[in-house]
This record gives C-alpha cells, sequence and structure tokens, in this order.
C-alpha cells in the first residue's frame, strides 16, 4: 500500500509539474536561455585602393658633387656644402591587397618636388681666375615614386591597426636648370646647366596606424623614410658643348626623406 501511494504521489508530481510548465509554470516555471547574438565576424581581406597626403619637413643629403673638365682632363671635382632642401608636400595613390587580418601590400606611385640650394668654399683651380672662389647653386627637382610595399598589422584595438612596413622601388628625378654663380676677388661668372633625369633606386621603412571609419575605409596615418640614390643632377650647357670636352657637370649623392603622411584607404571587393 504504502509503494501504491508513493508511485502515485510520483505521477501526480510530474503531471501537476507538466501542467504547469504548459499553463504558464506556476509551480515550476521552465526557464530558457536568452538568444545571444553572435554577431558577423568580418576577415580583413579584399582589394583595396588607397590616396595619400604627405609633408617632408626632413631631408637630408642631396650634395651635389660638381665635375671641371678641359679638353678630356678631370681638373677638379667639388663637393657643394650647406644644401638645403625646400619643405616639399607630396600626394599619391595606390591599390592594394589585404591577404589576412594581419599582411598586406600596395602598388604605390607619388609626386613630389623640391626646391635646392647650395654653396661652396673653392680653394684653388676654380673655375674662374684660377685661384679661390665662392660657388652657389640654384635649383629643384620634380619626383615621381613608383614603390611596392608589404606591410604586417600587428592587431585591432578599439578600431586602431598599428602596423610596420617595407617598400622597394624606384624614384625618376627630373632636375631643374641649375643656375651656378662663381665669384673670385675680381668677378662673378653665371651659368645655367640643363638638368639631368634618372631612375634611381629607392627603399623605405613604414610605421603608422590605421582607424575604422566603417568596415570598409579606414583613415591610415604615419611615418615614412625613404632613401633615394644619387644619380646625374645636370650636364654642359650650350657654351660647354661648343667648347668640346670643356665644361662643368654634376651629380647628386641621393638623399633621404622623413615624411609624415595620411590618408584613406577603401576596400573595394
Amino acid at each position: 500500500m504504502i509503494v501504491r501511494k508513493t508511485i502515485l504521489g510520483a505521477a501526480l508530481v510530474a503531471g501537476l509539474s507538466a501542467t504547469g510548465a504548459q499553463a504558464g509554470g506556476e509551480l515550476y516555471p521552465v526557464v530558457q536561455a536568452p538568444e545571444v547574438d553572435m554577431g558577423t565576424i568580418a576577415v580583413a581581406q579584399g582589394w583595396y585602393i588607397r590616396g595619400d597626403l604627405g609633408y617632408s619637413g626632413w631631408i637630408d643629403g642631396g650634395e651635389p658633387r660638381y665635375h671641371y673638365f678641359d679638353s678630356f682632363d678631370d681638373l677638379q671635382s667639388n663637393s657643394v656644402d650647406d644644401t638645403d632642401f625646400s619643405d616639399t608636400f607630396s600626394y599619391g595613390f595606390g591599390m592594394g591587397y589585404q591577404f589576412n587580418n594581419y599582411l598586406r601590400t600596395d602598388l604605390t606611385v607619388d609626386f613630389f618636388n623640391s626646391s635646392v640650394e647650395g654653396e661652396s668654399q673653392i680653394d684653388s683651380n676654380c673655375p674662374v681666375g684660377g685661384g679661390s672662389c665662392d660657388l652657389t647653386h640654384d635649383t629643384g627637382f620634380d619626383a615621381i615614386s613608383v614603390m611596392a610595399n608589404g606591410y604586417v598589422d600587428l592587431g585591432t584595438y578599439a578600431g586602431f591597426t598599428p602596423y610596420v612596413g617595407a617598400g622597394v622601388g624606384s624614384t625618376n628625378i627630373q632636375w631643374d636648370d641649375a643656375k651656378t654663380v662663381t665669384c673670385d676677388d675680381v668677378s662673378c661668372v653665371t651659368t645655367r646647366n640643363p638638368g639631368e633625369e634618372s631612375w634611381r633606386f629607392t627603399y623605405a621603412l613604414m610605421a603608422g596606424a590605421s582607424y575604422d571609419l566603417t568596415n570598409r575605409i579606414k583613415l591610415d596615418v604615419g611615418y615614412r623614410y625613404s632613401d633615394v640614390d644619387g644619380g646625374k643632377m645636370f650636364g654642359y650647357n650650350g657654351t660647354e658643348k661648343d667648347l668640346g670636352a670643356s665644361g662643368t657637370d654634376a651629380h647628386d649623392e641621393g638623399f633621404q626623406r622623413h615624411e609624415i603622411r595620411a590618408g584613406i584607404r577603401v576596400t573595394t571587393w
């Protein structure tokens, strides 16, 4: 009898529990786990385009070396000291590919220019008078830089993604005609020599951070150091060509640029 009552009581409790759960759960309410929206995790990959503006207030090197020739003899080779480059702005664009959250690469084209002034003291064998003299030059250049770059993104934190990168490529330097003034104790002589054009090997190192404006648009701010090889600066002028191998030409020794850059990257597809 006791066993029968126990079984009957257990059945009654089970029935009431089921009924309570179906009717609203007054006795034993059924608690369901809340739905959790896991969201969509976007993989940072795909093609992107970019546009950048830059400012370079620090350009080092680039000191021209003048060569004086007379009848195929190298009379003298002299460096122009105290060469000053003007501050310069640059602009560029490019296209790249984001492989994953950490690796990307792009191909960029940048345009920039600068004016250049310099002066030097020649102690002997001056082209004017043969003794000592002062030499000053005034010129400038236009440049186009084509670079292949690779970057390592270091993780995203509250929308910010720091990165480091490096690039290699070539820079086309087109020098303007150079105005050179050479003065001894008696007189000054002014000459103009035609600027030369050349492609130079260039490498660059970058560091910065991007910020996610949207899931497709990133603001990119960073620093870039670039080193441009030396090359031909200017050649003989018309009068010097008439004299055959006599005259003056010059090479620059390359230069290094320190830039602050800001731009936009847009993922396209």
